[in-house]
């Protein structure tokens, strides 16, 4: 009984916001969420990064439109610090926004460019095994021709920090084969405490970057740091690739569209139906349409005519070939 009501328990939301595309990426989230999951009872953050030392310039939320109609859409502005990665690491805003979440309270991290298409509420979460998205590609690590391959470079990193490596692998792929290692997209996270995950995932994305193992000699870590750590958390924090169900998140109740130009090409109809219709009313409509991208693609019908453009049903297996088909035809707005 304790699991069910475990996976069934109240929890938060949080995505980043801040200043240029992805303050308007977080307006789109909110209008998405409230008009999509009406039975969602947690609080939904958007976390906005501070001024400092690692920022020129203020990353905060800079159009008052925005912060205006986030508030109506019932989102918390959250301010935190970034003490390690800022403006050099903005993917590091995912890892640093934790400390300031509430503790001991279940979340779940979205990318910004995420719509939410049904019920979150519906989500069968078990709060005490975390995981995270596996819409992911094989973008990290490169092995090198003459090694070490991808078990050298991934227990290197296990062995780093103490952390238990064979239960990780995917037996059911082949040895040497980037499926077999845990590797997650970091589009959507969660577990039953912001602060200990973040503060896991903070140790390590900083000891790595500051002394990374031998093994990982010849990678680049920018801007895969924060899919390096992820797999290493999840794992000693008992969670993993099958802790949540298929189907869900990346799924029928959400989708990690990127770019605008990338929604239209590549996602399914409930997602695009889903984006035109929260975007519809005017209170949306009229601060959503002051980003150029969300103004030529939903609102002056450019993205349904670069949709056109490709078949769903066999889109190309590489996403840049996607982009540069898009970018041919003058629809690559960002």
């Amino acid at each position: 009984m304790a699991s069910k009501a475990q996976k069934n328990a109240s929890f938060n939301i949080v995505v980043v916001g801040q200043n240029g595309r992805l303050q308007y990426e977080a307006a789109l989230f909110a209008a998405s969420l409230r008009a999509k999951s009406p039975d969602f009872e947690g609080r939904l953050f958007v976390a906005e990064p501070q001024p400092g030392d690692l920022w020129t310039k203020d990353p905060r939320i800079g159009n008052p439109d925005v912060t205006a109609l986030l508030k109506q859409l019932d989102a918390e502005i959250l301010p935190f610090e970034s003490r390690h990665f800022g403006e050099a690491y903005p993917q590091g805003n995912k890892i640093e926004l934790l400390r300031e979440m509430p503790k001991g309270e279940p979340f779940v991290f979205f990318d910004t460019d995420t719509l939410i298409t049904g019920e979150v509420s519906d989500v069968p979460f078990d709060f005490d095994r975390p995981s995270a998205s596996l819409k992911a590609e094989g973008t990290w690590p490169e092995p090198p021709l003459y090694g070490p391959q991808y078990t050298g470079i991934w227990k290197s990193l296990y062995d780093k920090f103490g952390i238990e490596f064979e239960s990780s692998l995917d037996l059911s792929q082949p040895d040497e084969y980037w499926r077999r290692y845990l590797y997650f997209n970091a589009g959507f996270f969660y577990y039953r405490c912001p602060y200990e995950f973040g503060a896991q995932l903070e140790r390590y994305a900083t000891e790595i970057r500051k002394d990374p193992p031998d093994a990982l000699a010849s990678q680049t870590l920018t801007p895969w740091l924060d899919q390096i750590v992820l797999p290493l958390v999840i794992h000693e924090l008992g969670g993993g690739r099958d802790a949540l169900p298929a189907g869900y998140l990346d799924g029928s109740i959400s989708t990690h569209y990127r770019l605008m130009p990338l929604m239209y090409a590549r996602e399914n109809d409930l997602a695009v139906e889903t984006l035109e219709e929260v975007t519809a009313p005017n209170k949306i409509k009229k601060v959503l349409k002051q980003y150029d991208p969300f103004k030529r693609m939903i609102y002056q019908g450019r993205g349904h005519k670069a949709r056109a453009l490709f078949d769903r049903d066999n889109l190309p297996r590489r996403e840049q070939v996607i982009r540069n088909t898009l970018r041919r035809n003058g629809y690559w707005l960002r």
